[in-house]
């Protein structure tokens, strides 16, 4: 099972069919996908099922739905445990961005969370989940593929936002900050942190 977000509503990829109670279902080899999406935006549905029945093939047919774009981001902790976060379009995030030329996706969360929040002597400490989430520009749909690392630094210098990107802050929040953060963030940021 894979969700994959519209907004904070999830779009569930599964091989089962179950009873519809606040969400639809809906077969995935037949889905008009810009349909379902408006849907979700506009209704109070609050999820889609996208069902196929081979579970090993689920994820691959739904990334054929729509062009791709991938990122590569970080959770990244100081020496005193506390996760570094940027503030960009009124929403608490973290830090990513997406993959140029041949860079490989380590290279390209590193550079991303250097370049949006100034944070360097980076190094990658384990791979998290990778998310998924419908975006729209120019008038078409794309779905988003983020690579997720867990990092560590000893960085003690200056936080720079880029603001060419639309961040206006970025912090180091502690547990209890981190907490109210996400009460104002999105659900795939919720998923990992």
């Amino acid at each position: 099972m894979y969700k994959v977000f519209v907004g904070d509503k999830p779009m569930v990829l599964t091989t089962k069919v179950e009873e519809e109670v606040g969400f639809k279902n809906y077969s995935l080899k037949k889905v008009d996908l810009a349909k379902v999406i408006r849907r979700l935006n506009s209704t109070k549905l609050k999820a889609v099922r996208l069902i196929h029945k081979n579970e090993k093939k689920l994820l691959k047919k739904f990334l054929k739905k729509l062009p791709n774009v991938i990122a590569g981001g970080g959770k990244v902790y100081n020496d005193k445990g506390e996760i570094l976060f940027i503030f960009r379009n009124d929403k608490w995030d973290l830090p990513k961005g997406k993959i140029e030329g041949n860079e490989s996706i380590e290279s390209t969360a590193i550079r991303e969370v250097t370049e949006e929040t100034g944070v360097g002597g980076l190094e990658i400490t384990k791979p998290l989940e990778t998310t998924y989430h419908i975006f729209k520009r120019n008038g078409r749909y794309k779905i988003k593929i983020t690579y997720w690392f867990e990092m560590k630094t000893s960085y003690k210098g200056d936080l720079n936002a880029q603001e060419e990107e639309g961040i206006t802050k970025v912090k180091w929040l502690n547990e209890k900050k981190v907490k109210k953060a996400l009460k104002n963030s999105y659900a795939n940021i919720k998923l990992l942190v």
